[in-house]
């Protein structure tokens, strides 16, 4: 009968000091436990008081280091009351008026219309991810996103279809407000915006930058030909359209994120700073 290597009947010793296992007996080549020698016993090292310390030392000292940081980085929340009402009222159209709608309109329009639809929009929004990712130094990013308008805008029938994707030419989203985070513009007060929801006064800026180049704004029509409407009312119905049609294909999602949230104003807003301070550092 082949021998059956060591051992294996053990004991673990607790004390105020350290923790170990030692060994003190092996399976004999019968395959019977035999004790071993007290001179051939072995001992295994758990811990030690030292190793014990040493790491509740290490895990204080990052959990001090976690709170400070989260302390330091805590955003300016001067409106929180106003944020707070418009929070909930976003919330109560959401709920009862927008997503209704949104639900109405999949219904009668199927799922590759809608997909068409946004994405004849987001080719539209070239110039802005365009421009943006020039005002950073990000060439080769600016050059990927021309290539993809052009490949959208021809093969992809006006950029109903994305096919420039397909062709492995990656969306790069840029917009002013991450332009500004950039070059190190802080974030300012969180504010909420009525149904556009979290934002910031950096963000805000930035917003009005880029509906000045956007095409589905009338802002800077006299100074931009490429604008498609002429009034202020023209430009709210393409904004609903495009919300309602954009919301149609995330039906629930909203539902999903807010059903983690013991706080909604906090919650939202927390997600929308930390996304936002991401998408400036990448």
């Amino acid at each position: 009968m082949k021998k059956v290597g060591l051992a294996v009947l053990t004991t673990f010793t607790v004390a105020l000091n350290a923790a170990t296992i030692t060994t003190h007996y092996k399976v004999n080549s019968n395959l019977q436990f035999e004790l071993l020698p007290e001179d051939q016993w072995v001992t295994y090292e758990v811990f030690t008081k030292e190793r014990l310390f040493k790491k509740v030392e290490i895990n204080s000292k990052n959990e001090a280091s976690f709170d400070e940081e989260y302390s330091n980085n805590l955003k300016d929340d001067s409106f929180e009351g106003y944020n707070r009402a418009m929070t909930s009222f976003n919330d109560y159209f959401y709920i009862n008026v927008l997503n209704p709608v949104a639900k109405g309109y999949k219904e009668v329009i199927p799922e590759p219309g809608r997909v068409a639809i946004a994405n004849f929009f987001d080719n539209l929004m070239f110039p802005i991810r365009f421009l943006n990712n020039i005002l950073q130094f990000k060439f080769q990013n600016a050059l990927e996103e021309t290539g993809r308008f052009v490949v959208n805008s021809t093969i992809g029938i006006g950029g109903l279809l994305d096919r420039a994707s397909e062709n492995g030419l990656k969306e790069h989203k840029e917009d002013f407000g991450q332009t500004l985070g950039y070059y190190g513009f802080g974030s300012g007060a969180h504010i909420v915006l009525p149904i556009l929801g979290p934002s910031n006064v950096r963000d805000i800026v930035g917003l009005a930058a880029d509906m000045y180049i956007n095409p589905v704004t009338d802002l800077g029509k006299h100074d931009i030909d490429y604008k498609i409407p002429d009034e202020g009312w023209e430009t709210i119905a393409i904004g609903t359209f495009q919300t309602i049609n954009k919301t149609s294909l995330n039906i629930g999602q909203y539902e999903n994120l807010k059903k983690d949230a013991i706080d909604l104003y906090p919650f939202l807003r927390d997600i929308y700073e930390q996304n936002r301070d991401k998408a400036i550092k990448e």
